[in-house]
């Protein structure tokens, strides 16, 4: 008897034939319909493990390293703010009102958001977008975010600085002195932007 469950691969490559026009706000709906049913399984597996009143609940979207067309969302929590990439949502979870309280940010692709943080002017339902994206870019991210959603969690490195002792005890490897250098954002040219499926030479 033929097993009826097809694999990634195998659902991949029935996409890939799919030669049907879809319209694309349809397919975003599609996509974030269950995620606040994800957020909250994300929190529940993580609340036991973090002490803090309140944490981050974060979200990415990867693609497959297999499989080209694959695209996989990816559920968690942190007790900092985690380090801003493309592809990445991030709420703040309340722990005494046992609900997510605030959308800190969204981070579009890398494309896009070059491409927002140097438009001199967009559409107003890109202009929270655009803010995040040029923090990004100039290296103020964590004081913008934090000025505007009124938090004032640390970063992922100055959680590690505030906690060593105890995380040193438990096992954890913390970075160098030298790490504490903020990245120079301005080094980031929009045209250095490399694309993920394009090949790079070795």
């Amino acid at each position: 008897m033929k097993n009826s469950h097809q694999t990634a691969g195998e659902l991949a490559n029935k996409a890939l034939s799919d030669t049907t026009k879809y319209d694309a706000l349809e397919v975003g709906h599609a996509m974030s319909s269950d995620i606040e049913k994800h957020l909250y399984e994300s929190i529940q597996i993580y609340k036991p493990m973090i002490n803090e009143d309140e944490f981050c609940v974060v979200m990415v979207i990867a693609t497959d390293p297999l499989i080209k067309n694959a695209i996989r969302r990816k559920f968690y929590c942190w007790p900092y703010l985690p380090s801003p990439r493309p592809n990445q949502a991030v709420f703040l979870y309340n722990r005494h009102l046992d609900k997510i309280t605030k959308r800190l940010w969204v981070l579009p692709s890398d494309m896009v958001m070059a491409e927002l943080s140097s438009l001199p002017v967009v559409d107003k339902r890109y202009h929270t977008m655009q803010a995040w994206s040029i923090a990004f870019f100039t290296g103020k991210f964590w004081e913008y975010i934090r000025h505007e959603s009124n938090v004032n969690l640390p970063s992922e490195h100055e959680y590690f600085l505030e906690h060593r002792d105890e995380l040193i005890k438990a096992g954890c490897k913390i970075p160098d002195a030298d790490y504490t250098q903020a990245f120079d954002f301005s080094k980031i040219q929009t045209n250095q932007i490399v694309d993920p499926k394009t090949p790079i030479p070795s």
